[in-house]
């Protein structure tokens, strides 16, 4: 008996001494792994601090060309000889596109004090737009036309030339078309939605509070109210005869007495022709070699600069135009 108990003590005291080994080895692997996290933690945040330097780099690069573009851009060099100053109005006339009134007002200007321009052709490729930005525009048109009295401008229309589009045409000394381009749209409207019939299935109650009765104008989430309605049919109506003031002021005795021009209906080219809203069938080219004489052509276009679209599509707009929904379908549209 003595025997087996010695022989057992030792037995317990190898597997104790074979125990310490495994757990030296857990601490060191678990360091080693901690180690490795926060080494990788350092690596990925070194990385994202170098990749936001460098965007910051690349944004303030680009910036300094745009500004540097923009210093440049009045001493650009104009061709000495006699040239059509050619302006693109290419998709909505609307205050924050690049066919805002500022923009296409900008190059007007330019184009009508440049000595060696012996005229303007305003190209239009748009659907409408605001009908403040596209009433400027028209209005700049006849100022200069006063002040350059010399100095024709031309329309010539691609695509499309509706509503504010035309609004804008219309100021031109004549008008050019394809003969299956789009014309007209004379007329003005409001959009919107109704959702107060799905909001009452769903069981969502609307809780509207304002400071005067009518300040939930035309609010999507509440009844019709009938006055209001009557109000905004007013309001659009009034827009609607400036447009109609414009256009009859512009066209003169070329527009034929037909009561459909004005009622928002669009036409092509061909029969543009035919009811006084347009005058011949041309082009760029043909305007500037047949009509001002000129084959040379010079684009006066005010281009939005690389650093202003760099920043628009990196969201820095984003919550200007979400702040602008909803009040700007409440706005008139030439469209």
């Amino acid at each position: 008996m003595e025997n087996s108990n010695e022989t057992a003590a030792p037995a317990a005291e190898t597997v104790k001494t074979a125990a310490a080994p495994d757990k030296d080895i857990a601490w060191e692997r678990g360091m080693i792994e901690k180690m490795l996290a926060a080494n990788l933690k350092e690596q990925r945040a070194g990385r994202r601090w170098g990749i936001f330097f460098k965007l910051t780099a690349i944004v303030m690069i680009l910036a300094l060309f745009g500004l540097m573009r923009t210093d440049l851009s009045g001493g650009e060099t104009v061709p000495a000889e006699p040239h059509a100053a050619l302006i693109r109005i290419s998709g909505p006339i609307m205050a924050d596109s690049k066919v805002s009134a500022e923009n296409v007002i900008k190059a007007l200007q330019k184009a009508f004090s440049e000595k060696n321009a012996v005229g303007i052709i305003l190209r239009i490729n748009s659907p409408g737009g605001s009908p403040v930005q596209a009433g400027r525009i028209h209005d700049e048109i006849l100022r200069l036309r006063q002040i350059y009295p010399n100095k024709p401008l031309h329309v010539v229309v691609e695509e499309i030339c509706a509503s504010g589009g035309y609004y804008v045409a219309a100021a031109a000394n004549n008008i050019y078309v394809d003969k299956a381009s789009i014309v007209g749209s004379i007329g003005v409207m409001i959009s919107g939605f109704g959702f107060t019939e799905l909001i009452h299935k769903v069981g969502i109650e609307r809780r509207l509070l304002t400071s005067g009765k009518n300040k939930g104008f035309m609010d999507p989430f509440s009844p019709q109210n009938e006055h209001q309605k009557q109000y905004a049919q007013n309001l659009i109506d009034e827009v609607h005869q400036q447009f109609i003031t414009v256009v009859k002021n512009g066209r003169g005795d070329r527009l034929a007495a037909n009561s459909d021009v004005f009622s928002g209906l669009i036409w092509t080219g061909s029969k543009a022709i035919e009811l006084g809203l347009a005058d011949e069938l041309g082009n760029v080219d043909s305007v500037a070699k047949n009509v001002l004489k000129t084959k040379s052509i010079v684009d006066y276009t005010e281009e939005e600069r690389l650093s202003e679209r760099l920043f628009r599509r990196m969201g820095v707009s984003m919550g200007e135009g979400i702040a602008r929904y909803g009040s700007e379908t409440l706005l008139p549209e030439l469209k």
